[in-house]
């Protein structure tokens, strides 16, 4: 199973869900970070965050240029991308438009489809919710929801997280 993709809300465990599998693997792992630490709380999430995984985990950090950064990890590993929902905000900071990010989002789905080892994406989902008042918001909003529809189409297994549960999603029919 190559591709896992492991979706829900805030704080729902998507992240523990990841870990635990990664653990289970056997093989050396990988964790793939997309986040930064613009500020004094977003440090300590991250702390948080790293002090969940065992010391021995290799780290990569990608805010930005993801689909480079995972090519560049070697064969037969567990690997775990956490999260869409960071990468997608930080692309938007850049500046970089809907129709680039959907292509990298593409490009890591490819990646992650054809990777020889356990590939385990981690995302947010924030469409269930009420359409945000700042346009800004709602562009975000949108574009996780076809960032993460776009690489769940590659995903072997899809998930929704939810109160450290999961719960399977059927692919979608064409």
């Amino acid at each position: 199973m190559p591709l896992t993709f492991l979706t829900g809300g805030a704080r729902s465990g998507k992240s523990s869900v990841a870990v635990r599998r990664a653990e289970r693997a056997g093989a050396p792992v990988v964790f793939v970070a997309t986040g930064q630490a613009g500020d004094a709380e977003m440090a300590e999430r991250i702390a948080l965050h790293q002090a969940e995984r065992p010391p021995h985990w290799s780290t990569v950090e990608a805010p930005l240029d993801l689909a480079d950064a995972v090519a560049g990890i070697g064969p037969g590993h567990a690997v775990i991308v956490d999260c869409l929902s960071l990468w997608v905000s930080n692309l938007m900071g850049r500046g970089d438009d809907q129709a680039s990010t959907l292509d990298q989002a593409h490009a890591l789905g490819r990646w992650a489809a054809a990777y020889p080892g356990q590939v385990l994406v981690v995302t947010n989902e924030v469409g269930s919710g009420i359409v945000p008042m700042h346009p800004v918001s709602r562009d975000y909003r949108d574009r996780l929801g076809r960032v993460n529809a776009t690489v769940a189409r590659y995903a072997d297994l899809a998930q929704l997280v939810v109160a450290g549960r999961t719960l399977t999603l059927d692919p979608l029919e064409d």
